[in-house]
């Protein structure tokens, strides 16, 4: 059974990567209208949110670790 927090790390994960891929691809390699300010900022933060999402997923797995009794 897969815990809650890791859910909830990996749907952050994915959906800020998505996003990551989408910019880059559509709005940076792609010529259109120039990128705004509130774009980068939401860029940036999807950054935030990926590396947040990676510590959930660790810190899960090192609980279930740690739960189970085995070395971290």
């Amino acid at each position: 059974m897969i815990s809650r927090q890791k859910l909830v790390g990996w749907i952050l994960v994915v959906v800020s990567g998505l996003y990551i891929v989408y910019f880059l691809k559509v709005r940076v390699l792609e010529p259109g209208p120039l990128i705004e300010k509130n774009e980068w900022v939401k860029f940036s933060s999807s950054f935030v949110i990926l590396v947040l999402g990676i510590i959930n997923v660790r810190m899960a797995a090192m609980r279930e670790r740690r739960r189970r009794g085995l070395p971290e």
